[in-house]
């Protein structure tokens, strides 16, 4: 039950989005579809793994460059610790919507941009030895993005990419080194 909770604001958020997609100009077009993973550190935590899948969607009425990206991300981080029988689980599903602008390069295409995400966290805690029986604490939150990086073509329809994203949600900050592969649409 508590899933369909934490899962009615992001398809409330889907649903009120919905219109204006429809909406867009009829010249925007999809561009490309983006598969990444990533290492994701967090404020006061180690680093770990996630992954993230986005869309690439441009319009000649605005400048050559800019790229809008709807975007889902998603990375888990449990621990266990059995001689004290804790177990803790850490997660972040992330819908963002972030405007980048790629310089015009032949090789390496270097990109600057910025954004907004909407962060579903999640943590839970199993320690008997403590006195806390499978307690959790789940929050929305959303936060400014920044993210540079560059993308190389590996084929005609195909690149790779690398870039830094810094997503500044209050307590919960996180830098992330993402890589992915890009298919040209």
């Amino acid at each position: 039950m508590r899933c369909l909770t934490r899962m009615l604001p992001a398809a409330l958020l889907c649903a009120a989005l919905a219109p204006a997609a429809h909406a867009a100009p009829p010249d925007a077009s999809l561009t490309g579809i983006e598969a990444m993973t990533s290492t994701v550190m967090q404020e006061g935590q180690s680093s770990f793994s996630g992954v993230a899948l986005r869309m690439r969607v441009q319009s000649p009425r605005f400048v050559e460059g800019i790229e809008f990206m709807p975007t889902v991300e998603y990375w888990r981080n449990a621990n266990s610790i059995q001689p004290f029988g804790i177990k803790t689980v850490r997660k972040d599903a992330t819908l963002a919507a972030d405007v980048r602008y790629a310089f015009r390069s032949t090789g390496i295409r270097p990109y600057v941009g910025a954004g907004y995400g909407l962060h579903f966290l999640a943590s839970s805690v199993d320690a008997p030895s403590l006195g806390l029986n499978n307690a959790s604490h789940a929050l929305v939150k959303g936060g400014l993005e920044a993210l540079g990086g560059a993308s190389f073509v590996v084929t005609g329809r195909f690149e790779n990419f690398i870039e830094l994203k810094y997503q500044h949600v209050p307590d919960y900050r996180q830098l992330k080194l993402n890589w992915g592969l890009t298919y040209k649409l």
